[in-house]
């Protein structure tokens, strides 16, 4: 088992209302917990070995914290280890992140090599409720088996897309797929819907949100407009197109053109570590806002923290709400109806 200590720094936010500033609330963007463990294990239900990554407590009493299961789809090629720093990252948020490595044969496009697909999620889903039940199992008791997200890169963010969609896609899925209920949210960094399918198609998510992830420096064939195409598609807000400035196509794994992937022939300005903490927290806070009900982090994602990470700019559409005005004149008509009727029941009795 290996363990990793995270440590982040911390950021005091100030939230606008109307144009106008409003009470500053102590709110760090940073991880919740600082030590997260890992183990490989193989996934029962599929045959693929799988990475897990899970967060730990300083007390003993570990069997109390449930954390939501996220399900990370690697891109083409890239070999599961190179997301240790951004699953770990994505843990040490409240999450159980899992990598699973498939190894995929297309006679027809003539590729034999590591590629997710849609029925890993479900496969994981259930080797996951299994796992938890598992007395022997590292995160045995530990896991809100009825809460799920997504992450995932270039090709499997092409994957989770569809099966969001609840569509399936040859080769992004084979056979059939439905969708799971337990899908709460998902953030993909460097995909749009067409990779994969060649094809741009509604994504008919069901108001499930979902937030695209993109480096302004990515020089595959997944451009940035490419992304604002995908991002435009996405039915139903929430949704948000973030923009990591400085990243290329490889600014979420642990080197830059990993060994046996397509390369990005465009050089990244912003580290490799500060692009993967970057892009982890974004997506993390994303997920913990919308799955997870986290006020303090959609606050976060929906406002406040474009305007203090200098390396993120954010398309958003949320929810709609009425507007405040709006809320007291509908108070004002209740409280009216209520006094008349109260001065007609006075003059009766």
């Amino acid at each position: 088992m290996n363990k990793r200590f995270l440590f982040v720094a911390g950021s005091t936010l100030v939230s606008l209302v109307s144009g106008e500033a409003a009470l500053a609330t102590s709110f760090s963007p940073s991880p919740l917990f600082p030590t997260v463990n890992s183990y490989n294990t193989i996934v029962t239900t599929n045959g693929d070995s799988a990475d897990i990554y899970f967060p730990t407590t300083a007390n003993s009493n570990i069997s109390q914290q449930k954390f939501s299961i996220a399900l990370l789809l690697p891109g083409s090629r890239v070999d599961t280890s190179e997301y240790s720093q951004f699953a770990s990252i994505v843990a040490s948020y409240g999450f159980t992140v899992v990598v699973p490595r498939r190894i995929r044969s297309l006679p027809a496009f003539g590729f034999t090599g590591l590629l997710p697909e849609a029925s890993q999620i479900n496969d994981v889903l259930a080797f996951i409720v299994a796992e938890n039940s598992n007395p022997n199992s590292p995160i045995a008791g530990t896991v809100d088996t009825d809460n799920l997200v997504l992450v995932g890169h270039s090709f499997g963010g092409s994957v989770g897309l569809t099966a969001i969609d609840n569509s399936c896609i040859y080769p992004v899925c084979e056979g059939q797929f439905q969708r799971p209920e337990q899908l709460r949210a998902a953030a993909f960094f460097g995909t749009s819907i067409n990779v994969g399918t060649n094809q741009f198609i509604p994504i008919r998510n069901q108001g499930i949100p979902i937030a695209l992830l993109h480096g302004n420096l990515d020089g595959s064939s997944v451009t940035l407009e490419v992304a604002q195409k995908s991002y435009d598609l996405i039915q139903e807000p929430p949704k948000a197109l973030i923009t990591v400035n400085g990243a290329n196509h490889y600014g979420i794994t642990n080197t830059n053109n990993p060994l046996g992937a397509r390369p990005d022939p465009n050089i990244p300005t912003l580290s490799q570590n500060e692009s993967i903490e970057t892009i982890a927290r974004w997506s993390a806070l994303f997920l913990r806002g919308y799955a997870l009900d986290d006020q303090d982090a959609l606050e976060y994602v929906n406002n406040s923290g474009d305007g203090l990470d200098e390396n993120i700019t954010v398309n958003r559409q949320v929810k709609t709400v009425p507007e405040a005005n709006s809320v007291w004149g509908l108070l004002s008509v209740l409280v009216l109806s209520v006094l008349r009727w109260g001065k007609g029941w006075m003059r009766q009795y």
